[in-house]
Formats: structure tokens, sequence, C-alpha cells
């Protein structure tokens, strides 16, 4: 066949390809252009699944009718006029593709007004011509599209469509997608002459910490909407800035994971994306927090300069190219850290997801094949002495450097009993409420005498020799001791262990390792990161590399597949946590087997001090395997159970 120029027709059509696969599409590209012009109601109707009908319609700015037909041409737009605009791009379209692809594949008619025009304009595209006519219509400022018939023209695309829920699931999708990163706008869904949805839009603030605010408590509606109820009350609200970087947003406590990564939302400058950094970012947080085989769910904003920012790497602009793709990482995955680490048992957020821990249940049923170990060890000879010791250790208040347990007692500044606890609270576990000086306890007050309930309330009663029951404030607590003291030592060792640095111990005969020339290159111009790891690593040849040491804690690991695991890392993220991670996983065993044993019973002292460990310790919500330390049921869930009040 010659080279022939194709028609202008086919070659809108081909392009169309690139850009609308469904009517999910076109909705994603449509509302795009309305928030860019300034919406703040976007209405959308449907019918068929928006085959037969698409109809979306806002109150944004409208488009000169001068500029109408122009606006159909591609590569025709007002977001963007030379290169040193592509570089910034601060809408959410730039390459004014949309509405000509969505014409060449279907009956579509765009009718618009600006505020200070008398009357809008109408104009429908003739697809097989590749002309327009144009008439003047009534309509309120903005623009309204009406897409009817799509893929009409091209049969072969329209036969891979499904039925018209599954296509209503995907559109839905896509508006939730952009509604989370649209707060600004009110949105209305109608299908098929029925409401589906409707959320108003939370007015934007120029104060940022009343729009943050506003967010928090009015934004609970959409997020329930699009992610539900269980995910507001199992997630916390954080906000974290550095210089230029601003990451904010909700984040879902340990306890409430997901099978697959189902509920990730993550916004560059209202824009959501898919990225493999960020991702990777996000659940290193969350590492030592859940099962590795689980995924976390979380709605998180990122704020930055446009210009450090490429969006003009994917079609459907799902990916973008960060300039400092290192840096971001480390920001984003120490400001979640920090988020979670906030957290410990007994904070009001962390007593909303307890009381729902049944929710879980779940995934406690294939712990052991996930975790790899059972959910408490029998008790072993000595073990009692040894708890006692590691209770009293973590009990303990030294100061420690870094972040960890010196940083969250200075950020909780919790105000907690002083008492010996054996002495105030003996008659606790007989079921009295004396205190040392013969007065009663009240541990519904908000305070009595020198001390306050704390949010774990004080130990009634130890049950099979396994789980804590404590009296609080607001019910029953129960704490599984294992599992608490566990996540208590080993916060306790991290902290411990940082306050150092890596000790590196010379092998005894160098490791030689045969390797990528890729490989190789990597390890020369990571040598120093790798020796701030323990690791000394050599070139011996374009293939070959030399470990000479490794970190002391890690001597019988295997160094050859270590060093292979920490280049495949920093090929893809330009840094390596696998040893942070290989030598948490040493120091959660050490916890492991410095905890609380089962059928090891405690005092009342020492339960008590094991309950206020838990409310000074971050991550305390969860064991070092990911499942829950405590559970709390309130007051009316215990009535509810026996249907007191009915």
């Amino acid at each position: 066949m010659p080279i022939q120029q194709l028609p202008d027709h086919l070659i809108n059509q081909i392009a169309a390809g690139e850009v609308i696969d469904r009517p999910s599409s076109i909705v994603k590209e449509l509302l795009e252009n309305s928030i860019d012009a300034g919406a703040t109601q976007i209405d959308i109707e449907l019918e068929n699944g928006g085959v037969r009908l698409i109809k979306i319609r806002d109150n944004g700015n409208g488009i000169v009718a001068d500029e109408m037909p122009l606006a159909l041409n591609r590569h025709a737009t007002s977001k963007i006029a030379s290169l040193e605009d592509l570089t910034e791009v601060r809408t959410m379209g730039f390459r004014g593709e949309a509405l000509s692809s969505i014409a060449a594949v279907s009956r579509m008619t765009l009718t618009s007004r600006t505020e200070d025009a008398e009357h809008g304009l109408e104009i429908h595209y003739d697809c097989t011509t590749g002309k327009s006519s144009s008439k003047p219509a009534s309509h309120q400022r903005g623009t309204t599209v009406k897409v009817a018939d799509l893929f009409f023209n091209v049969p072969a695309r329209r036969k891979f469509l499904r039925t018209d829920k599954t296509e209503l699931n995907h559109i839905e999708s896509a508006i939730k997608r952009i509604a989370l990163g649209a707060w600004h706008v009110g949105f209305t869904l109608t299908h098929n002459q029925k409401q589906v949805l409707r959320w108003p839009s939370i007015a934007d603030t120029e104060a940022a910490g009343e729009k943050i605010g506003r967010l928090e408590t009015e934004g609970a509606e959409r997020l329930q909407g699009v992610l539900g109820q269980e995910f507001i009350q199992n997630s916390l609200y954080f906000h974290r800035e550095s210089d230029d970087l601003c990451l904010h947003g909700w984040l879902a406590l340990p306890t409430f994971s997901r099978s697959q990564a189902d509920m990730q939302y993550f916004y560059v400058n209202q824009r959501m994306i898919r990225d493999k950094t960020i991702s990777h970012a996000i659940k290193l947080a969350y590492s030592d927090l859940m099962y590795h085989a689980r995924q976390p769910a979380y709605v998180v904003y990122l704020d930055m300069n446009p210009r450090d920012v490429d969006v003009n790497v994917h079609p459907g602009k799902l990916e973008v190219r960060f300039r400092d793709s290192r840096r971001l990482h480390g920001f984003v995955s120490a400001s979640v850290k920090e988020a979670l680490g906030a957290v410990s048992a007994g904070d009001a957020g962390s007593a909303a997801q307890s009381a729902n821990a049944n929710q879980s249940a779940h995934v406690s049923q294939n712990a052991s094949a996930l975790a790899g170990i059972d959910s408490i060890e029998p008790a072993t000879r000595g073990a009692g002495a040894t708890a006692a010791n590691t209770l009293e250790l973590a009990n303990s208040a030294s100061p420690v450097k870094g972040g960890g347990y010196a940083q969250f007692q200075h950020q909780k500044n919790m105000s907690l009993p002083v008492k010996e606890h054996g002495e105030l609270y003996r008659d606790l576990v007989s079921g009295g409420t004396a205190r040392s000086d013969g007065k009663a306890i009240d541990v519904n007050a908000e305070g009595y005498g020198d001390t306050e309930v704390p949010p774990l309330g004080f130990a009634v009663a130890h049950l099979h020799g396994a789980f804590i029951l404590s009296q609080s404030k607001k019910g029953l607590v129960v704490v599984d001791a294992h599992a608490a003291h566990e996540r208590i030592t080993y916060e306790r060792l991290k902290d411990q262990y940082e306050q150092g640095a890596i000790r590196s111990q010379p092998l005894l005969l160098p490791l030689t390792v045969h390797v990528s020339e890729q490989e190789a290159g990597l390890a020369e111009t990571h040598a120093e990161v790798l020796s701030s790891i323990g690791m000394q690593v050599d070139n011996r040849g374009p293939t070959q590399l030399l470990v000479r040491t490794i970190p002391v804690e890690l001597q019988s690991a295997d160094a050859e597949q270590l060093l292979r695991d920490v280049l495949s890392d920093l090929a893809e993220h330009g840094a390596s946590d696998r040893l942070r991670e290989e030598i948490n996983k040493l120091l959660s065993s050490m916890a492991c087997h410095g905890s609380v044993r089962a059928n090891r019973k405690l005092t009342t002292t020492e339960m008590n001090a094991l309950l206020r460990s838990m409310e000074r310790t971050p991550n305390s919500g969860q064991c070092n395997h990911g499942r829950p330390t405590w559970v709390e049921l309130s007051m009316k869930q215990l009535d509810d159970f026996f249907m007191r009040g009915r």
C-alpha cells in the first residue's frame, strides 16, 4: 500500500482511541474541563450507562461565542500557549484533545454562555462530514456538553463495551476519583432519571487552617460516599509541611487493611495519579504495622510547585514524573510514618477503630499463615522472670534520641497517674472501687483527687492468662497482653538501636558476587549509601562486586541476596530500606521472645503498668504483625448486648 495522507476524520478517530475507550473516559475529560473553567457545581445525566447519552452541565466561566468552533479542533486550548506554560501546568487538562476526540466518535452538542453574553450559543458537530452548525440558545452562565450514541460510527469499538451496569460503575469510579480532589465543586449524578449521588461543595477558604478544618469535618459525607463509613471510623486526618511541600489527608489505621489496593487515592495538585515511588513510600511507612500481604487504605494530597512535576508523560494523565523523586519519597514516607506513630492505644481516634475491630476478624483468621507465627507463644522455662524484667524496662521513661518515646511523649504531653498501682487500686480485682484512702473511685468522672482516668482505664482482671480486662471511662477495654507488650518492647528496641550507627563486621573471606553492568554501576554510584548501612562493596570488574563487610546484626543473613535486594531498591526507588527491614525483623523477633507469654499470671500492678506503657507507645494499637492489641466496648454497646433500656 502506498504512503498516503489520512483524512482528518480518520485522524480524529485514531486520536480518540488514545483518550476515549469507554463512557467513563468521556465523563473524566469533561469533568476536568468543567473544573478548569471554574465551576462550583457540575450535574451529570446518563442514559444506558452513558452509551446512549452523557450530558454534563457546569456553572463555570463558559466559552466565548467566537471561540466555540475552534474549541472542537484538535490541539486547540486556552490552558497553555508556550513551552514555558507546559513546564508548570496548573490545570487538570492542557492538550486540547478532549472535545475533538469525543466529537469524532459520537453525536456531540456543545452549548455555552459567558457572564457578559446576552445569550448562549449551541454548536452541533457532524462527525461524518467534519462540519458543525450553530444557533443561539437560552443558557445560564457555564457550559453543557451533550454526547449521544457513543461509538455509533465505530462499531468495532462499541462491541467492546460492557453492560449498562458495568459502564455505570466505571463512571461512578471516575466521578469519585475527581470528587475527592475537587472539594470546592458540588456533584450530582442521575442515571435513567434516577439520582445516584449528590455531594454539595465545600466552600474554599483563604485560610489554610480553616480549609483543612472544613475538609476534616464536612468532607465526611463525600468520603463516606466514596470509601464507606468504616473507612471514616478507622482513619485519622494528618497534615505535614516541609519547605515547598505540603502533605495532608486521611490514613486508615493499620488494623483497617485491604487484600488489594482498591482504596488508595493519591493526588498531586488536585490531580489523581498512580506512581510507584509514592506507593512504595506509603507502604514503607506501614511496613511493620500490618501483614505484608495486606494493603493500606488512604486518601492523601500533595501540594507542590508545578515546576517540580511533569504531568505530560501519559495520555490519560494518570502518571507523572517528579524532578526529585528521592526527596519526595523520603518526605512522604516520613510524614505518613510520623502521623501513624502519633496514634497510641486509648487515643480518641484509635478508640473509634477499636470498637469496630470486629471488622478485621477476617484478617485474624489467616494471621498465622500470613505472619508465620502463633498468636501467643506457650510459656517456657524462665519466661516469667524475663517478662517481668522486660515489662519493668518498657515502663521506664529513659530519654532516647530521634523519634520514638521521647518525641512521642513530648507530643502527647499526657498526665498519667503516678501512685503505686498495686496500693491505690488493690481492690479492683475483687470488684471494689476503693482508693487507698478509703474513698470511692468514680471512673466516669473527668478526674478524681490527684489522678485522672487514663484512656485505657484500670485493670480489673487477667482472663485465661492472656487478656487484660480494664474498666475505662467509656466502658470495657480488653487487651491482648502478649501482643501489646510485644509492640512496646519492639518500639523500645528500635529506639535503642537508632541511638548508635549501624555497626559493620568484616567477612572472613570477601564474597564475590556476579552482577550485570548496570548493577555494578549502581554499586559504584551509591558506594557511600552502601557504606552508611554497613556494607563495604568494591568493584572487582565490569560485572563483579566484592562484599567485604555486612552489618553485625545480620551476620547470619545471605549477604549475596541482601546485596542484590539493595541494588534492586536503588535501581527502582533511588534508595533502599532493605537493611532497615531486615534489622526490624530481627528486633521484632527479639521483642516477641522477650514479651509476656500466655498463662503467665500478671499482677494488678503489672497489668496497669502495661496499660500505661501502651498509652505512651506509638503504634501500640497493633502488634508487630499487624493484629489489633486492644478493643473497647462502650456502655452503649454493652447495654445493647443485654437489651437494657428497651
